[in-house]
């Protein structure tokens, strides 16, 4: 069933059309991936969906009561408030219930023994319960934990951008939406913390409506692909694997009519220029189809970027690190760690955020000096590094001159390629060039950012998160461009396709300081790692077998009877039950009366809990005891 119809909707920025006249319907349960080239609109695209940005012309067509959820690509927050704060300031009722129920909390607790706060809080516990919106407080706070927050009471104008982005992420994720629209939501998030969230999206009866360059994510969750493609939407009931299959057939077929339509311009040509009269009907009528043909605008099949970059001599000597380490106030994040990097290395950096990452990064390329041990570079050692965030880019600069302060023009194996004609082959066209930096979207300027780095003819590339904000047209050709590279390369990222297409060796963060090499790409990796749990789990297995069978062994053995200890225990059994259910529901009451002190319910919450822990282990071995009598009086029976 549809929740969603949009008709003929348009939308132009200046000159430049966006979207023109597109329709599109979105069916309950259904996961889609938007994707396209950086500045096609898909960002505006999903804002427009979301209501957030108005229509130049056509029409938005959903139910009054259907909810929508979004999680922009940089999420603006307002300082002061708290994490927790900033995830429940979604507008659905239980949103709503739950926010006031934290403000009357902190009017409480700053006012204590104020009779209308407490009537208001018996009011919002007895709705809270009806509503169940106590567990999505709980689950708010088990994703805000899987995606590394776990200071809940932390101020969010404090935070870092990946921070904020993750706590956005979170708000997203809990509300109880019919349809969740997400832009760029792997950004900033570890490997571990993407499988984690591809399982969760998958797993989300809502639907979906994303943006993202993980082509694993769009394979293994989308049901279909949406691709906006010079202001046109292609739509494909297919993940990213068919996707690319059934492209191809449409462009395919889109060569061959144009191929078709050019020799029907000949043979009108070649007619008019025998100089045909226009006087009859039938004449007149050729000279109209001839007119309709030439203008019509022939299709762009496939706008690709070629990446041609120059490259410099590298010598023997490459960077060589020895006993290095690095700690912050946090704690050591690099312990003694040594490396000799080689010319054909192609090397993939992973671990948990803030494990130090883009620190190691920064180490080896010289810009940061460690605490301890060395790092020497070659004489001819030329870095091309694309750090994580493009901060130095100067917004007042116009597109071509922030190239040309890199280099006028670049010797290739093909020849002298100007700026201006590098600058084409990455989609900016001679009217772009003196665009203003600052009107650029983030992805046509980590785009231009790119084209910067490859212009000063590195022979040793470190990217650091490359694959954040491009698109994955652009990706698609930087692999390939890595495929030639005749330089190292070392690469910091969350993607798992780009780091199974470029790398051939993993650095593992593993905590303590404490960095892995591993042999192969990403999935090798992960294959090794899901093999070393399953082995553990297997040998936990065969243990607790084993010791099951030593005491099913020694049981047999024995005369079947009671030992003192157990008889004791079977004699007292029912009373230790009957007492732990006793002390559950007194502190259940001491709860229902402590509503206003939030750290003293967490610390009855916990009592709570290890009291219920006691009493699953007391049943089960009620049961057990009460089992072992039975075989007793079977046995004795027998006799």
């Amino acid at each position: 069933m549809s929740i969603l119809v949009a008709e003929k909707i348009s939308k132009k920025y200046s000159e430049k059309i966006l979207f023109d006249e597109i329709s599109i319907g979105i069916n309950e349960g259904e996961k889609i991936g938007l994707i396209g080239i950086n500045g096609t609109g898909k960002s505006t695209f999903l804002k427009v969906i979301a209501g957030l940005e108005p229509l130049d012309a056509g029409k938005i067509i959903c139910g009054n009561d259907m909810k929508i959820g979004y999680l922009a690509q940089i999420p603006n927050f307002e300082p002061g408030i708290t994490v927790l704060e900033q995830v429940f300031k979604g507008d659905t009722p239980e949103m709503q219930l739950i926010r006031r129920y934290e403000e009357v909390l902190q009017m409480i607790e700053a006012n204590p023994g104020e009779a209308k706060y407490e009537t208001e809080m018996i009011s919002l516990i007895h709705r809270m319960d009806q509503m169940d919106a106590w567990s999505i407080e709980a689950e708010a706070k088990k994703i805000l934990t899987k995606l590394g927050i776990t200071e809940f009471t932390a101020d969010v104008g404090k935070l870092s951008g990946g921070q904020r982005k993750r706590v956005a992420m979170a708000s997203a994720l809990i509300s109880p939406v019919d349809l969740l629209i997400l832009d760029e939501p792997t950004n900033h998030i570890d490997n571990e913390t993407v499988d984690w969230l591809e399982k969760y999206i998958g797993n989300r009866k809502g639907a979906l409506l994303m943006v993202t360059h993980d082509r694993y994510l769009l394979d293994r969750v989308a049901t279909r692909i949406i691709e906006l493609d010079d202001g046109k939407l292609y739509s494909y009931q297919a993940n990213y694997t068919k996707y690319l299959e059934m492209k191809l057939e449409r462009e395919n077929l889109e060569e061959a009519s144009e191929r078709k339509r050019q020799g029907l311009i000949r043979s009108e040509l070649e007619w008019i220029r025998r100089g045909a009269r226009a006087r009859t009907t039938k004449q007149k009528a050729r000279l109209d189809r001839f007119e309709e043909l030439t203008s019509e605008k022939k299709r762009q099949v496939d706008d690709s970027i070629e990446i041609q970059g120059a490259y410099s001599r590298l010598g023997r000597k490459i960077i060589e690190m020895e006993n290095i380490s690095k700690s912050f106030p946090c704690g050591e994040i690099i312990k003694d760690f040594s490396y000799v990097l080689l010319r054909n290395d192609r090397i993939g950096i992973i671990g948990p955020n803030g494990a130090g990452k883009s620190t190691l990064m920064k180490i080896a390329s010289g810009r940061l000096e460690p605490d301890a041990g060395s790092v020497a570079i070659g004489e001819t050692v030329k870095i091309g590094y694309f750090a994580q965030e493009n901060d130095e880019m100067n917004n007042d600069l116009r597109v071509i001159e922030y190239i040309k302060e890199q280099a006028e023009v670049v010797n290739t194996r093909n020849g002298t390629i100007t700026a201006s004609q590098m600058l084409e082959r990455f989609l900016f066209p001679p009217s772009m060039q003196w665009s203003m930096i600052s009107k650029l979207s983030g992805g046509e300027k980590r785009r231009l950012y790119l084209l910067r780095i490859l212009m000063g003819a590195p022979n040793v590339l470190m990217l650091d998160e490359p694959t954040n904000d491009l698109d994955i047209q652009t990706l698609t050709i930087l692999e390939g461009y890595l495929d030639e590279f005749p330089g190292a390369v070392v690469v910091v990222s969350h993607d798992r396709y780009f780091l199974d297409r470029v790398v051939d060796s993993i650095f593992s963060f593993e905590g303590s300081g404490l960095i892995k090499e591993y042999a192969g790409n990403y999935s090798d990796y992960s294959k090794f790692m899901q093999g070393k749990e399953a082995l553990l789990e297997q040998a936990v297995s065969e243990n607790k077998a084993a010791v099951a069978g030593k005491k099913e062994e020694r049981k047999q053995t024995r005369t079947l009877k009671f030992t003192y200890k157990e008889q004791r225990e079977f004699e007292s059994i029912d009373d230790v039950i009957a007492k732990l259910e006793e002390k559950i529901e007194q502190t259940e009451q001491k709860m229902a009366e402590a509503f206003s002190d939030y750290t003293y319910l967490q610390q009855l919450s916990d009592e709570k809990e290890e009291l219920e822990e006691k009493l699953e282990l007391a049943t089960d071995r009620w049961v057990y005891l009460n089992e072992l009598q039975e075989e007793i009086i079977q046995n004795k029976k027998g006799q």
